[in-house]
């Protein structure tokens, strides 16, 4: 009985994740701060997606990501405020512009990037590749799960 109370209580998928996401959160979270740059995650996302194609628009950033169209708006302007992207109008859409990433964008994405990198490896240490690849498989599975349509496609 008390090792089936144990794989009950182990099993709370949904706990376990969301809890695991926290922490994940506030450990990048802090980092991000303790060197002192100047984005959070959501906006080194964006400035990821336009290093790989600059020029995207914000509806396309908002489906890539898996955000809504208000939210990818305000990662924007708090990004364009700072210097980090700017806008230009749509030549053939008035109501959308093209995000650009600027120098200092790009410098400052490249700093996140090295703080992902670092927790990368901090989650993969311990386990095999093998372990690793079926961590994978698990999270990718959500993907399809428990797809909404097109949004939760994000970033890997």
């Amino acid at each position: 009985m008390k090792g089936q109370e144990m794989t009950k209580a182990d099993d709370r998928l949904i706990f376990l994740l969301f809890t695991a996401q926290q922490k994940i959160r506030n450990y990048l979270n802090q980092t991000i701060q303790a060197e002192s740059i100047k984005i959070t995650v959501p906006q080194a996302g964006i400035l990821f997606l336009l290093k790989g194609k600059d020029g995207r628009t914000m509806s396309e950033i908002g489906q890539l990501m898996g955000l809504d169209n208000s939210t990818v708006t305000g990662l924007a302007d708090r990004l364009e405020k700072a210097g980090f992207l700017k806008r230009n109008s749509n030549p053939n859409d008035r109501r959308s512009s093209h995000l650009m990433i600027t120098p200092e964008g790009l410098a400052e994405a490249l700093k996140v990037r090295d703080v992902l990198h670092e927790a990368n490896s901090k989650i993969k240490e311990g386990f095999s590749d093998e372990e690793i690849d079926c961590y994978k498989r698990v999270l990718r599975s959500f993907f399809e799960k428990f797809e909404t349509g097109k949004k939760n496609q994000g970033l890997s």
